[in-house]
């Protein structure tokens, strides 16, 4: 697990603890991970950021 410098701290803590995610997340090109991390500047809660990242595993 090598993530970018700027992976918002709530989104890799997010991540984190969710191990099918997680794995998801790793299994994703550069680009991919780049789309992934832009959606998360619009989340505005805990709770969003975890149903974003759960939502992550069913992809």
């Amino acid at each position: 697990m090598d993530y970018p410098q700027d992976l918002p701290m709530g989104f890799g803590i997010a991540l984190l603890q969710n191990r099918d995610a997680e794995i998801y997340f790793d299994s994703l090109s550069e680009s991919e991970r780049r789309r992934l991390i832009e959606k998360t500047h619009r989340i505005n809660s805990k709770k969003e950021m975890q149903a974003f990242v759960d939502s992550l595993k069913t992809q």
